[in-house]
């Protein structure tokens, strides 16, 4: 379906690779705009989809896709660079992981992918603007980290916290579903 939430969902996904290539060869201020064009993106095609009433499964597939690509991109390439350590990588992609294991038990009973809960959007907004924070001191220079560092981890100690807890709610969403098909 082409309509304008799933076309900015598409540029988001097609952006993620330049995303990472900018990064990795220390192009910060390129990355920076590219990422906070992106994150700026991920609530238009929301807000559109909402106001034009063009809400469809493929933006509800797109939409989160390139949300778990973005942030993947952004964790590898900022710890590479090491602008983050290596646990944030780690303690965020674990939690995608583990869900990711969910979808064959969903499938068995019938179900695709559970739609996105309001926790996992806030915690996801919160991971896209402590990426782009954390890249800002490459851009603005070093004197500015003590200003933005501390809110880029604001952002991002809130984002793992949403993150997780939305993974838990869905956690407990494949229980039920798993448990009242065995009822059936």
């Amino acid at each position: 379906m082409l309509t304008w939430p799933n076309v900015l969902s598409a540029l988001r996904l097609a952006l993620v690779p330049v995303f990472l290539w900018l990064i990795l060869i220390d192009e910060n201020l390129l990355a920076f705009s590219v990422l906070a064009f992106s994150s700026f993106t991920d609530w238009l095609d929301g807000y559109l989809a909402r106001k034009l009433n063009q809400m469809s499964r493929l933006g509800q597939l797109l939409d989160p896709a390139a949300d778990r690509l973005f942030i993947l991109a952004s964790l590898l390439g900022l710890a590479i660079t090491e602008k983050v350590p290596w646990w944030l990588v780690f303690v965020i992609v674990s939690r995608d992981i583990m869900l990711f294991f969910t979808l064959p038990i969903l499938a068995k009973v019938g179900y695709g992918p559970l739609p996105v809960n309001y926790s996992g959007k806030a915690g996801t907004f919160a991971l896209l603007y402590a990426f782009p924070l954390m890249l800002l001191p490459d851009v603005l220079g070093s004197g500015s980290a003590v200003f933005i560092y501390p809110l880029a981890w604001g952002f991002a100690f809130w984002g793992i916290w949403l993150y997780w807890w939305a993974g838990a709610v869905y956690l407990r969403q494949v229980y039920n579903i798993r448990k009242t098909a065995r009822l059936t």
